[in-house]
Formats: structure tokens, sequence, C-alpha cells
């Protein structure tokens, strides 16, 4: 049977029920990190523009996170998408490739809201796209035969949004097929100088999805088998890999990948955390940036090639930019002991004292830190100063990692920091209280109407 029509089998069987405990928890943890991550992106100039777009087309079904406008499911999915992903705050996971889970949030809300679906529904179709993107990020590399890891958000969006939809699984299937074929993203969106797409590419991805599955609900049928086919996925930009969606779990003690997935306690680029957390380490044993001869930072080939291996990494001028620049946040952490949103503001970016700390960075591969991937994302810091002391320190586990997943408590002190320029404790605690019950919602539009900010933050209508 082609992956397509399997994918279709496995996630229309796929009940509430059939998830443990743990994985509905962990679904409720992603929830709001990621709805923390789109609320605190929603003054970002990209989150204003994609708001703008909404409100010019218009159109009704789920809407706008933080706010009362209204849009069609694949708008929405897409503004809202864009707002979770500007600050790379949101969660991740690395198999043979890279990329981002939750970028099938904001898609899974605005679907089971334009819908009527419940919360429970809700939660189920979050698991779906979780387990096809994670099982897909296992499955094959992209990055290095230049094609973007959005390819995998397409398909995982397009089978949640079906589900959400009822769709049978013929129809799943389509959905599939219509969506892989049709938008193939390209790496260069995470090359060089980064631009506002940085955010977008994910959200177009989902909203395509969301299309697809629209187009499959009428009827039309997608191109098959759009993996295996002789002009298909795999020939055409994966290479063969095995995908067994027949295997995938569907009991509610199996180990689903919602589980598997990372989070973070800083705003950067998740292979880099453990660089910046040995950075910060090894900050008050350096009295004067001045006296820092050399800082060489080893590590995987994820980190030298998406975060150092062009010119733009050591001269960032946007923030898309300098949040994927391992010399940049480095150098960052070093002098400020922390980031922050603001670490990436365009008028830091070019201060005298982070482009003289860079210009003594040197990054490397260190082939056994690679290979400790993907069960631990490592990297080593060391710094030779003019005294002709060397201080080193290697971290392997970032807080959010495998090894010290982040608590209930570590995720709630993150959203209310994110939140709280824009609403109050009071305000803050509630949204807080509906996300975390969000299975015993009766309806999703109950969970996003809760999500409304104040008013001086909406939008002008």
């Amino acid at each position: 049977m082609p992956i397509a029509d399997e994918l279709g089998a496995w996630a229309a069987e796929l009940r509430f029920e059939d998830l443990g405990e743990h994985a509905v928890h962990t679904v409720r943890q992603r929830l709001v990190d990621t709805v923390g991550c789109g609320l605190g992106a929603f003054h970002a100039e990209p989150s204003q523009a994609a708001r703008r777009l909404a409100g010019r087309l218009g159109g009704r079904g789920a809407r706008v996170l933080g706010t009362r406008q209204t849009a069609s499911a694949d708008v929405a999915a897409f503004v809202n998408g864009t707002m979770a992903r500007y600050l790379d705050f949101n969660d991740g996971y690395i198999g043979k490739e890279p990329g981002h889970p939750s970028d099938n949030i904001p898609a899974c809300l605005a679907v089971a809201e334009a819908e009527g679906r419940t919360g429970r529904e809700l939660v189920t179709a979050i698991a779906i796209a979780y387990e096809v993107q994670v099982q897909l990020q296992d499955g094959a590399n992209l990055y290095r035969r230049g094609w973007d890891h959005v390819n995998y958000v397409v398909v995982s969006s397009a089978v949640a949004a079906g589900k959400l939809m009822g769709l049978d699984p013929p129809r799943l299937a389509h959905a599939v097929n219509i969506a892989l074929n049709g938008h193939i993203a390209l790496r260069q969106v995470r090359t060089g100088e980064l631009s506002s797409w940085k955010a977008g590419s994910a959200p177009n991805a989902a909203r395509n999805g969301v299309f697809s599955a629209w187009l499959a609900r009428e009827g039309m049928t997608g191109p098959a088998p759009v993996f295996e086919g002789e002009m298909g996925f795999m020939r055409q930009v994966s290479d063969v890999f095995e995908l067994e969606p027949h295997r995938f779990p569907s009991r509610h003690d199996d180990d689903y990948a919602v589980s598997r997935t990372l989070t973070k306690l800083l705003p950067t680029n998740g292979e880099m955390q453990t660089a910046v957390w040995a950075a910060l380490g090894l900050r008050d044993r350096v009295a004067d940036p001045a006296t820092v001869q050399q800082i060489v930072v080893d590590t995987t080939h994820i980190g030298l090639t998406i975060l150092a291996s062009d010119p733009a990494k050591w001269r960032p001028t946007t923030r898309e930019t300098a949040d994927h620049s391992l010399p940049y946040t480095v150098a960052r952490a070093l002098l400020d002991g922390e980031i922050t949103a603001a670490s990436y503001e365009p008028a830091v970016l070019a201060e005298p004292a982070v482009l003289a700390l860079m210009d003594r960075v040197i990054v490397r591969e260190d082939p056994d830190l690679t290979a400790m991937l993907p069960r631990r994302i490592p990297n080593r810091v060391t710094i030779r100063l003019t005294s002709g002391e060397e201080l080193v320190r290697e971290v392997r586990d970032a807080p959010g990692g495998h090894a010290t997943p982040m608590t209930d408590e570590q995720f709630e002190a993150k959203f209310l920091g994110l939140v709280a320029p824009l609403a109050s404790p009071d305000a803050s605690r509630r949204m807080l209280d509906v996300l975390w019950s969000v299975d015993r919602a009766p309806t999703v539009d109950e969970v996003t109407g809760a999500l409304v900010l104040d008013a001086q933050n909406e939008p002008a209508r």
C-alpha cells in the first residue's frame, strides 16, 4: 500500500482514547508553549503584515490569535503560525532532518475551530500531526539536498486538517498527494541573510495542507503514489527512505512522537541552545571581554552547516539571521550574560563590542559531537584568554531536551513572561487555565475566544 494511503488509514482510525495520558499532557504543554510564543510575537512586523493581509482578505471560520478578527481557516493557520514561529522559541525535533512539529498547532487550532470540533478532537489532531512530521524527520534528510524541512509540515498538516474535517482514508490519502506534489519548498529560506519568510515558510506549508484537505473533501484527487512514484518525492527530493504508518502508535500505552520533541528556555535556534548554555556557564570566569583571545565552538554537522557556514552568519543584519548565527549568539551571551528576544533587535546587531568578539570566534565540526545526534544536541565552547588560561565547557543537553524536559511550572513561567506586555496577570492566568484544560473544552472556539488580548493590543479594523 502506498505511504499516503497508509497515513490516511492510520489517521482515520486514531481516537482520543488511543492516546495515553503522557501524550495528552505533552500536547497540552506544547499548546501552552506555542500559543505563548505566538502571543509573544504579536507586535512583530511579520505578524502585523500577516494580520493586515487577513484583514484585506476577510473571511470567517477561525480567529486570528489574540484578537476578535476572523479569517478563513487556511489564512488563520498562516497568520497564527507566523506569529508562533517568529521568535524561534517554539519546540523542535532533530532526526535525520531538523524541524519544528509545533508548526502544525496553529493549523490544527484554526481547522478545529472552523469545523466546530471539541478539545479532544483538537488534541488528537495535534498528536497525529506530530507523529507524521517526526516520523518523516526520522525517515530522510532534506537540508543536505537543498530542500526545506517544511516539506514535511505540508504532509503532517494535511493529514491533521483532514482528520478534523472527518475525511475517510481515501480522501486523507489524496489530501497528502495534493499537498506534497504541489508545494515543495526550497532550503534557500534558511541560507545566507535570512528574511521574514523564515517565520512564514512553515505556516505557508500548513496553509497549503489545509487547502489540500479542503480539495480532497470535495472529491479532488491527487497524483499517486506521491512518495514512491517514478517522478515522486523520493526520486526527486528526499531519496528513498522507509516509512511504515501501519506501525505508528495506536494504543494508549504506545510511545507517541509528541513526547520525544524538544522545547526551549532560550529564544534562539535549537541546535545552538547547548552552546549558549556553555558560554553562559563560563561567563563568570571572564572578567573582561578584552581578555578573550579566542573562542572556539566545537559543534555538530548541523550546527556548522546551518549556523556558521556562510558569511551572513558572521555579520547578521536581520533578526532572522542573528538567531541562526552561532558566532553572534555565543558572543552576545558572553557579553550580556543572557539571551532574550531583545538580543536580536536590529539596534544591537552591529554593536562594536559584539562584532569585535565575533571576530575572535572559530566554529568547527567535531565528528564525535555529531555522532551524539539526535539523542543529544551537544556543543563545546573553549575560551582562550590572553593570560594563556583556557576555559572549556561542554553541554550535551539543554533545558527542554531529552534528559532535562521542561516542567509545567517552566512552561507557565515562559508563557507568562511572553504575554506579560499584552495582558494583565489575571487575564494571562485565565488563558493558561483554558489551555491546560483543552481536552475538556466542548468546542475549540471557546479556547481561541479565551485568548483575546486587551482591546488596545488589537489591530485597527
